[in-house]
């Protein structure tokens, strides 16, 4: 017994020792310490001083159920300026919004990282190599998550390395919400190298964005934070099969099953949302971000295609859909002079200036050149006011496409991003639409 006693008090000595190790940094900043940081948000909160946390879990896997890590890398411009890149997998998120302060009553150093796109925000204190703080999003009430980083740590679930029981790579054919009524089909895109795993889930709605995790033996974890979602997937290989958790900040859980069906396939995204048989023609008059009023039809759309945009700002997928279609007006100057794009914003906030002002933030952030119409509260039914003739409005983002006639030739419902592997095709798709509508 004393032998035991001694082995455990000396592992746990090295542990910490090896911890200790990690957090070493460059010393010679006037903030917070340069380099690759590991972040974790508290699902469940835990009562345990930050200076213990990775200390108490290195020795079973550096990491506990209900943390969702993330990795973020501090970057300064001069003695005094920095910014802060959150990382998922290839996907880097660079934030250049940050406010510095210090708390004198705590005695530290403060700061806020903002995602103006998304109005939330991470909130840490500082000291050393260590932060500890929340994640606040501004649109929900009272929306708060912990939330503690350590620096030079560039490991996001654990570094441990115990050898994979089987390689995910390739397309899993899953079902989410298996506890409940109506499970969502999806289809799971994984990349394993060893024991890092990234990929996303594509439903028919848009996808997961980029996750990144790990596998270990039999068990898996991927996570996913962009300043708008917190999603933390955990599951176990049982043979040709994949059974886990899904979590979604922390007021949403689930199970999912997963497994490889090549026959298996989601929903053409162009024929979820159609015309009703009996439909008027599409007409709106919304005011835009100034307050004038923009309506149609109206000379102004007389011999242009149309594109309409069914969004929010708090939207990951919307926000994907956006920059793709500035990034085309951009590549295609000749076309975009016989198109007209306009975004219909359906916002959280629950008072309308607040909306305005966001949306304000988010068309300058993003250099959006074509107008942004406030059309009403983030609700699928609100959006099915502004625009009865579609036969429903499955998922926030939703692309309509009229021709120079003002005939619709494409309902497209949600949006596979960058992290998919449809989304090479939906460019290509929208490429030759372009061209054949601008030929007409």
């Amino acid at each position: 017994m004393m032998n035991f006693a001694v082995k455990f008090l000396t592992g746990l000595f090295l542990a910490g020792t090896i911890l200790s190790g990690c957090i070493t940094t460059n010393t010679a900043f006037t903030r917070v310490a340069p380099g690759i940081w590991r972040g974790v948000l508290e699902l469940e909160h835990y009562n345990i001083p930050v200076r213990d946390r990775d200390t108490i879990f290195t020795l079973k896997e550096q990491f506990r159920e209900g943390e969702l890590p993330f990795n973020f890398e501090v970057t300064y411009l001069d003695d005094e300026r920095f910014y802060v890149e959150i990382i998922n997998g290839s996907e880097r998120i660079r934030c250049d919004s940050i406010q510095y302060g210090r708390d004198r009553s705590a005695a530290r150093d403060t700061f806020n990282i903002w995602f103006p796109e998304f109005a939330s925000y991470l909130h840490a204190g500082v000291r050393g190599g260590v932060m500890q703080g929340e994640w606040v999003v501004t649109t929900k009430a009272d929306y708060r998550i912990p939330f503690y980083a350590h620096a030079g740590r560039d490991y996001r679930f654990t570094s441990l390395n115990e050898p994979p029981v089987q390689d995910l790579t390739g397309n899993w054919a899953t079902l989410f919400g298996i506890d409940q009524d109506e499970p969502e089909r999806a289809i799971g895109e994984f990349r394993q190298d060893g024991n890092r795993l990234e990929g996303t889930f594509r439903t028919e709605t848009g996808d997961y964005r980029f996750l990144e995790g790990t596998v270990q033996g039999r068990k898996f974890w991927l996570s996913c934070f962009d300043g708008a979602h917190a999603f933390l997937f955990s599951g176990s290989i049982q043979g040709d099969t994949l059974q886990g958790e899904f979590r979604s900040g922390k007021h949403y859980r689930t199970l999912w099953h997963a497994w490889k069906d090549p026959e298996f396939e989601l929903g053409n995204p162009d024929s979820l949302s159609v015309l009703r048989p009996d439909a008027a023609p599409i007409t709106f008059s919304l005011p835009n971000l100034e307050g004038a009023t923009v309506s149609f039809p109206s000379p102004a759309f007389e011999d242009k295609i149309k594109i309409l945009t069914i969004m929010g700002t708090w939207c990951p997928n919307c926000l994907d859909e956006q920059r793709f279609l500035v990034e085309y007006l951009k590549k295609n100057p000749t076309r975009a002079d016989k198109m007209e794009v306009l975004s219909f914003a359906f916002e959280r906030y629950p008072d309308t200036a607040d909306a305005i002002a966001q949306l304000k933030r988010y068309k300058s952030r993003l250099e959006i050149p074509y107008e942004i119409l406030y059309a009403g509260k983030a609700d699928k039914k609100e959006a099915e006011k502004v625009f009865p003739a579609l036969s429903q409005v499955l998922a926030f983002p939703t692309m309509i496409i009229l021709d120079k006639q003002n005939k619709v030739r494409r309902i497209h419902t949600g949006f596979d991003g960058p992290a998919t592997s449809r989304y090479p095709d939906f460019q290509r798709e929208f490429n030759a639409l372009m061209e054949q509508l601008v030929e007409e």
